[in-house]
């Protein structure tokens, strides 16, 4: 892996937000792709919305994915490589299912064997597609879509373990099949880290797909329980990066901050630049981070209705492509990790955690595991996390640098 980190941004339209795959103007796209490159980023992440490309399951329209394809070719233009999104799923609180999945024709998203082939040869179609872009990252299976599969989610398809682990294993198959060789994976919601019920597990996140991925968002109650600047709250997303090591088999998998951005009113709009910097500089002290992807390039307009407040000022640049002091942060990073790569020293000491994932929760905010990881990064220490079954293994602390190993009850 290149010691370069990589820095790029969630692609929000300007116009239409995500609805504009249904009157998709490329024009518009060029322009709002132009704002994000002079940045000087270098890759988007994209949701093609699933019911919009695959209104039923037989159909996956033609014209849709040759929109797909002219968005990353308009990329590729400008200099920046291109994720692909697949099964959307859920953006921004609202979910984005096909009529073929939904009340009449009611059936589990992970384990109906028509839906599942369906979804199959959906990603094996968009992967295909893109397979000979040389900016082509690779898919992502879907966007955080582990919400659907438990609570707090109003209507769930319940599913088990290995249940999720058989269908994980069939959508990143046919990412492969697609587009051999690419990048492919699949991304969760912190549930996956934090909730205790929930089928997917932190071993499927950082043990299937070529990279981890982590989505770090300080409202779960992190910001609520540290405040804007607590040590917790700005390094959130460091923790989620060490904490998915725990679990990784290999020692140096590369772990992708896929989702991060700063969340009013926890973090108001004036704050939004000293947390986007704290965010990043902290992220940027893990050892193996594949790249810093920020949550988003583009504000929701206030025309659309609905959305929760939040969601309308997330993006670096305005709805009108303005840049806002969050973006020059950003871009300021990205120039300064490509002009002067200098990947961090490991981190030798690790806070054990259980394997048991039915007991997840004592690493959410609140949680033992969590609060001592920042009792220890508050005084001065850089921890990272190990597994109660890893902790006396030498052969794999020496692997990854780890020298202390100290449990919660220990930090206090």
């Amino acid at each position: 892996m290149s010691s370069a980190v990589r820095f790029g941004v969630n692609y929000t339209p300007s116009e239409g937000w995500f609805h504009s795959w249904l009157d998709f103007d490329l024009d518009s796209v060029r322009a709002d792709l132009d704002s994000i490159a002079a940045l000087g980023l270098d890759h988007i992440r994209v949701f093609p919305i699933w019911p919009y490309f695959q209104p039923n399951r037989s159909l996956i329209r033609p014209r849709a994915v040759e929109q797909l394809v002219a968005l990353a070719d308009a990329a590729a233009e400008r200099g920046m490589d291109v994720n692909v999104d697949g099964l959307q799923g859920h953006l921004s609180s609202f979910d984005f299912l096909p009529a073929w999945t939904q009340t009449w024709h009611r059936r589990s998203l992970f384990t109906d064997p028509e839906v599942v082939e369906g979804q199959a040869e959906y990603l094996r179609t968009l992967a295909a597609a893109l397979a000979d872009r040389p900016n082509f990252i690779g898919m992502t299976v879907g966007n955080e879509v582990n919400q659907f599969s438990a609570g707090p989610h109003p209507d769930p398809d319940r599913t088990s373990a290995d249940l999720v682990d058989a269908w994980l294993e069939r959508m990143l198959a046919a990412c492969e099949k697609g587009a051999p060789g690419k990048l492919h994976l699949h991304a969760e919601y912190d549930a996956a880290w934090y909730q205790d019920d929930m089928p997917f597990t932190p071993a499927q996140a950082a043990r299937r797909g070529a990279v981890t991925a982590v989505h770090s968002w300080v409202f779960n109650g992190t910001a609520q329980r540290h405040g804007r600047t607590g040590v917790a709250t700005e390094h959130h997303a460091a923790y989620l990066i060490e904490l998915s090591k725990a679990w990784a088999d290999d020692p140096a998998r590369p772990v992708w901050l896929q989702e991060v951005g700063a969340p009013a009113p926890l973090v108001p709009a004036e704050h939004a630049a000293a947390f986007t910097e704290a965010t990043v500089a902290n992220a940027l002290d893990c050892p193996d981070l594949w790249g810093i992807t920020w949550w988003c390039s583009h504000d929701v307009s206030r025309e659309l209705v609905d959305f929760p407040e939040l969601e309308y000022g997330l993006g670096l640049l305005s709805n009108d492509r303005r840049p806002k002091d969050s973006a020059r942060v950003l871009a300021r990073a990205a120039r300064s990790a490509r002009e002067h790569p200098a990947p961090p020293k490991a981190r030798t000491t690790a806070l054990v955690v259980p394997d048991d994932p039915a007991g997840r929760s004592v690493c959410a905010p609140g949680g033992p595991v969590f609060e001592a990881f920042f009792r220890l990064t508050a005084d001065g220490a850089r921890p990272t996390t190990v597994l109660a079954s890893r902790a006396n293994d030498g052969e794999h602390l020496t692997a990854r640098g780890i020298t202390e190993v100290v449990t919660p009850d220990q930090t206090h």
